[in-house]
């Protein structure tokens, strides 16, 4: 698409509306929004107006390949869902500092490669589980949403819905495996901080309720197994299946992650899917607002790759990262994700006349030439690395800022767990994490 098109500012707004609508009405109006036929006119309006600016000002193909990626989206998300909540994890271990940084651990890892959603709805029963015979356990949800709903889900397109988005986009698949050192050192040093923590919330434990902690032990077993060998084939999919190695890759890709979804409700037993609570809720709420992100945020990054260059704020790699995570803090990462991308791909092709690169292709970013734009090269990959680690691991700052936290927040609340408020997991969050980004920004961001 040619850079001389011209997208005038009010045509953001709608995109600007519905973001704004979905960080504040779940705060000011819940029982409201617990409707899924309200957020369906909440996405519906802002998108159908953007749509009506799209087709006659960009073209209807513009709509169109917008919705084949959102269905693409859409399907990768499900069958991480559907399948991760066919699986089962049963037992009751001692509730030690050593087994809970375990459970968090392999959440860390499990977050990259079956989602973050489905690593949380993995693990968190059996975590609380583990830790029901203890009185302090808030701390351990929270570090919970901080490492397995959150930081572990970086190192492939699959952890997170913005890291599939650019995979969408053309970022390659094996790229975010190049993100291990960010997400060891987050990982590490969350792990170790919990452990610290944790150990001084189990001095305070009452001596009655260890004793029965260590009493009342049961080994851990997996419900619905089969079920891990088929998110093995969602990785092997989305890895192998991609254009232009197979004609029709997205095609192709999605009628298989399809045929995974449905092979797994058929055959996951009834009683392993109410052991997990499993509903279809939460994927019913994302894929009905993502249906008017998806079409209202078209103008929005448009105008972005074309001017984005000339506002002049955002010029360093941790610019891109800082901004990018505390967007994503208070607003849905994925479109913030895509935000920042679109912004950086205007403020290449404004400082370096001749690129060419376009929102449409993020892939792009990876792909310039460093022997003919060797300072463009090395700052357009600097500038994804930072969008993609803000967007993924400051999801984790608010309860709101990634879609596994208030999940996991009120599957705790339902167990007895008294979480904090908004603001008191804001307190944890900003003592925590705030130092540890600043850590990561002066390691590998400037």
């Amino acid at each position: 698409m040619p850079l001389e098109v011209t997208v005038p500012p009010w045509a953001c707004a709608p995109f600007v509306l519905l973001l704004l609508a979905i960080a504040v009405l779940p705060l000011a109006v819940p029982h409201w929004w617990e409707s899924h036929r309200n957020k369906g006119w909440v996405a519906l309006l802002p998108g159908a107006a953007a749509a009506a600016w799209v087709v006659p000002n960009l073209g209807s193909h513009v709509l169109l390949h917008t919705g084949l990626e959102y269905v693409s989206f859409i399907v990768l998300l499900g069958s991480l869902f559907v399948i991760s909540g066919g699986v089962f994890l049963q037992g009751d271990l001692r509730a030690t500092p050593a087994v809970n940084s375990a459970f968090l651990a392999l959440g860390g890892i499990l977050a990259s490669f079956v989602g973050t959603t489905g690593a949380s709805m993995l693990l968190i029963r059996p975590v609380l589980k583990t830790n029901s015979e203890r009185r302090h356990v808030a701390h351990t949800v929270v570090f919970f949403i901080f490492i397995v709903a959150n930081a572990g889900g970086c190192l492939t397109p699959l952890g997170d819905p913005p890291l599939f988005l650019g995979y969408l986009k053309g970022v390659p698949f094996s790229w975010t495996f190049g993100l291990w050192r960010e997400w060891a050192v987050l990982l590490v040093s969350l792990l170790l901080l919990y452990w610290l923590i944790d150990r001084r919330m189990l001095a305070r434990e009452a001596p009655r309720d260890l004793l029965r902690d260590a009493r009342l032990v049961q080994p851990l077993r997996v419900q619905g197994g089969f079920n891990l060998l088929l998110l093995a084939g969602v990785v092997l999919a989305v890895a192998f299946i991609k254009a232009p190695d197979v004609p029709h890759a997205d095609l192709v890709r999605n009628a298989l992650l399809v045929g995974l979804l449905l092979l797994s409700l058929l055959s996951t037993p009834r009683e392993v899917h109410e052991a997990n609570a499993f509903s279809w809720g939460p994927l019913v709420e994302v894929a009905v607002l993502f249906a008017g992100i998806f079409a209202a945020m078209i103008p929005a990054l448009k105008l972005l790759e074309i001017r984005g260059g000339e506002y002049g704020v955002l010029t360093e790699p941790w610019h891109f990262f800082w901004a990018t995570g505390l967007l994503s803090s208070f607003l849905d990462n994925a479109p913030t994700y895509l935000t920042f991308g679109s912004l950086a791909v205007g403020v290449l092709n404004h400082d370096h006349p001749g690129l060419g690169l376009s929102a449409e292709h993020l892939g792009g970013l990876l792909e310039i030439d460093p022997a003919a734009h060797a300072a463009a090269a090395r700052l357009a990959a600097e500038y994804l690395t930072a969008i993609s680690l803000g967007a993924v691991f400051m999801g984790a700052n608010t309860y709101i800022g990634n879609g596994p936290n208030f999940m996991v927040k009120a599957i705790a609340e339902s167990q007895g767990v008294k979480m904090p408020s908004f603001l008191g997991y804001m307190a944890w969050s900003a003592g925590l994490l705030l130092p540890l980004f600043l850590l990561l920004t002066v390691l590998f961001l400037v």
